[in-house]
């Protein structure tokens, strides 16, 4: 996601006449050339955001607040409709 939100922009100018699915198969064959060594910054920022979204995951299974509750919404008040 990271390589596709970097490179869409670009892609897009190149390409101003491609449409949705033609941008999505211009990115795949973009990374595809690639080598290792420009991947890995995409690679990286995928694995450090992975971490961070399971950390999140746990806090919120082990008493963070639920999305509901974060949102504001009254969880548990079925009485008040």
């Amino acid at each position: 996601m990271f390589f596709s939100q970097d490179w869409r922009e670009r892609i897009k100018t190149e390409n101003p006449d491609a449409g949705f699915g033609e941008v999505g198969k211009l990115l795949g064959a973009k990374w595809k050339e690639l080598s290792d060594d420009e991947r890995k910054p995409y690679v990286e920022m995928a694995a450090k955001d992975k971490a961070r979204a399971e950390e999140e995951k746990a806090s919120l299974a082990t008493g963070g607040k639920s999305g509901k509750e974060s949102c504001g919404e009254d969880v548990g008040d079925e009485d008040d409709e």
